[in-house]
C-alpha cells in the first residue's frame, strides 16, 4: 500500500590545477666572478644527510624501499576488536518458531532482550501489516505487550480490532505514525494471552482511507506463538 523512499548520496571530487612558473629567458645573468677570487675561493664541503625522522616513509636503498620494522610504525598497528564489539546493538534472529521469528538485540552484557515477529500479508501475499509481542515483568495489569504497525493509508478514526478465532473482538488505538507506518500499542492481559496460546489465529481488522467503507482483514497465526513467547521471555 505504501512506498519507502531511499535517498542516494553522491560524492563529488573536486580537482585543483597546479601552477608552475619559469624564469624568463630575458632576466640578467649574475656577473661573474674574477680568477683570483675564484681560485682562492674555498671549496663548500659535502654535507651528510640527516637521518630521517621517525614517523617519516622509509629511505630508498639501491631504488627499493626500506624493509619496515615494528620499531618505525610506534602507535599504528591495529589490535583488532573482537566480533560481539562490533555487533552490540544489532537486532538478529535467534530463532524460528513456526509461524513466529524470535528477534533480540545485542548487548554488552550478554541478556539479549527478545521479542516474537510476524510480518502479515493479505490474500495475494502483499506485505500489509506487522506485529511484535514482548514480555512485560512489571506491567501490571498488562504481562505482555504488541507494537502493531499498519499502512500510512490507514483511517486512524477506526482504530483496529482483533479476535481470537470466533471470540469477541477488541478495539485499540493508534499512538502515532512515522514514514514507515501507523503505531498501535496495545497491552495483552493474562486472559489474552491463555487465548493466544488456546488458539489458532487472531483476526485483525483495519479501515483504509481510501475506501472507509471497506475493512481490510489480515490473519495473525498463532502457530508455534506459546513456545515462541515463552523464549522470547527467557523461560
Amino acid at each position: 500500500m505504501f512506498n519507502n523512499v531511499r535517498t542516494a548520496l553522491l560524492l563529488g571530487v573536486l580537482l585543483a590545477p597546479t601552477a608552475v612558473l619559469a624564469q624568463s629567458a630575458d632576466a640578467p645573468k649574475p656577473a661573474a666572478q674574477d680568477s683570483a677570487t675564484e681560485q682562492g675561493a674555498t671549496e663548500t664541503p659535502t654535507t651528510t644527510a640527516e637521518p630521517a625522522a621517525s614517523g617519516e616513509a622509509p629511505a630508498e636503498t639501491n631504488g627499493k624501499p626500506k624493509a619496515v620494522t615494528g620499531q618505525d610504525l610506534p602507535g599504528q598497528l591495529s589490535m583488532g576488536e573482537s566480533r560481539e564489539e562490533t555487533e552490540v546493538g544489532k537486532t538478529y534472529v535467534k530463532e524460528k518458531v513456526k509461524d513466529w521469528t524470535v528477534q533480540c538485540v545485542r548487548t554488552p552484557e550478554g541478556n539479549d532482550p527478545c521479542q516474537l515477529y510476524q510480518l502479515l500479508r493479505d490474500k495475494d501475499g502483499n506485505a500489509v501489516s506487522e506485529i511484535s509481542v514482548f514480555a512485560l515483568k512489571d506491567g501490571g495489569q498488562a504481562k505482555a505487550g504488541a507494537t502493531i504497525i499498519t499502512p500510512l493509508e490507514t483511517l486512524l478514526t477506526e482504530q483496529l480490532t482483533l479476535a481470537v478465532d470466533s471470540s469477541s473482538a477488541k478495539r485499540y488505538p493508534f499512538s502515532w505514525c512515522s514514514q514507515v507506518g501507523c503505531f498501535a500499542r496495545i497491552g495483552l492481559t493474562e486472559q489474552d494471552l491463555a487465548a493466544f496460546r488456546k488458539g489458532s489465529e487472531v483476526k485483525m481488522l483495519i479501515v483504509p482511507v481510501a475506501a472507509p467503507d471497506q475493512k481490510v482483514e489480515l490473519s495473525i497465526s498463532l502457530s508455534g506463538f506459546t513456545a515462541g513467547f515463552d523464549m522470547a521471555a527467557g523461560k
